[in-house]
C-alpha cells in the first residue's frame, strides 16, 4: 500500500488523464476501432511501461498514447523518447502474450485532447528506431 499521500494537484492531473483516456477511447470506437486494453502496464521499476489504449481495426493493432494539454500543439510536443521506449516495451510484452495478434500489423498512434476541441488522432505517430 502506498503510504505517501498524493498532492491535490497530482490527483487532479490523474483525473484529467483518466478523463482524456475515456474521451480518446470513445473517439476511437466511433472511428471503428475495438478497444483491446486500457491502462495496460508491464514490468516494474525502470523497465516498467504503460500504454493508455490498445485498439484494433481489422488486421491492425495500434498502441495509443493519449496526451491532454491546454492546446493540441502542447500535447503533441509532450511525448518524450523515454516514454516512447517504455510504450514500445509494453507493446512487445502484450503482443508476446497474444499469439492471435501475430499476423496483425502494428503501429504507434497518439490521440491529443485539449479543452473545447475535438480530439486529434495521429495514426503512426512514431516508428520504432
Amino acid at each position: 500500500m502506498n503510504s505517501a499521500p498524493r498532492s491535490p494537484s497530482r490527483q487532479a492531473a490523474q483525473r484529467r488523464g483518466r478523463m482524456a483516456e475515456r474521451i480518446a477511447a470513445l473517439f476511437l470506437r466511433l472511428k471503428g476501432y475495438a478497444i483491446l486494453a486500457q491502462g495496460l502496464k508491464s514490468g516494474r521499476g525502470s523497465g516498467a511501461g504503460e500504454v493508455d489504449l490498445v485498439v484494433r481495426r481489422g488486421d491492425l493493432v495500434a498502441f495509443v498514447e493519449v496526451k491532454s494539454r491546454a492546446s493540441l500543439d502542447q500535447a503533441i510536443e509532450s511525448l518524450t523518447s523515454f516514454q516512447r521506449q517504455r510504450i514500445e516495451r509494453t507493446a512487445s510484452a502484450f503482443l508476446g502474450r497474444r499469439p492471435e495478434l501475430a499476423r496483425c500489423g502494428v503501429r504507434f498512434d497518439m490521440v491529443l485532447v485539449a479543452p473545447w476541441r475535438l480530439p486529434r488522432h495521429i495514426p503512426d505517430a512514431w516508428r520504432i528506431d
